[in-house]
């Protein structure tokens, strides 16, 4: 029987897990934990939408270290992976192509919108960023650029209206 958008909203709705087990990923060879305001951004936004933070790291704009991390994370149950940062097009930006060596479905909408919505907040100089998602096995992952106001802006109005619903799809093809 075809499921119409509005039921399968109501069932993800219903069916979808209130809190996600996350982990943040700040990529940057200058940041620290304590200079870190875009990390710190993303998880107080997760947690007040009660969503658990199972661990935050600061690495540096290095393709392995930022692979390895990942697969950790993912290893320990992260269903959500959020990184920060390498998603432009200077020398040293790599998280792009970190993690979309691992990727086994693409989110390509959301690069997209992002950049829509960047391009009506900062104009043409949205196109610079390489911001994207996908999945790697159980695991959600989301890039975004290094800017407190891009990540804020991919939380509010990409990320936590959907982050339940994209987590329930994962969780109900195992079913």
């Amino acid at each position: 029987m075809f499921v119409g958008h509005q039921e399968h909203e109501q069932r993800a709705q219903a069916e979808a897990p209130k809190s996600i087990r996350c982990g943040i990923i700040t990529i940057s060879d200058t940041r620290t934990p304590e200079t870190d305001t875009s990390g710190a951004a993303i998880r107080v936004a997760l947690e007040e939408r009660g969503h658990v933070i199972a661990r935050y790291a600061v690495v540096p704009d290095e393709p392995s270290q930022i692979v390895a991390l990942v697969r950790e994370l993912a290893a320990d149950g992260c269903q959500v992976i959020l990184t920060n940062g390498g998603t432009g097009i200077s020398r040293r930006d790599s998280t792009f192509e970190a993690i979309t060596s691992l990727l086994e479905k693409q989110l390509s909408g959301f690069g997209e919108l992002f950049r829509m919505l960047s391009y009506a907040e900062i104009g043409p100089a949205a196109m610079l960023s390489r911001a994207t998602a996908g999945t790697f096995g159980d695991t959600l992952i989301f890039c975004l650029p290094g800017s407190t106001g891009a990540v804020r802006l991919a939380l509010e109005q990409l990320i936590l209206p959907e982050i339940a619903h994209l987590v329930w799809e994962l969780l109900r093809q195992k079913a």
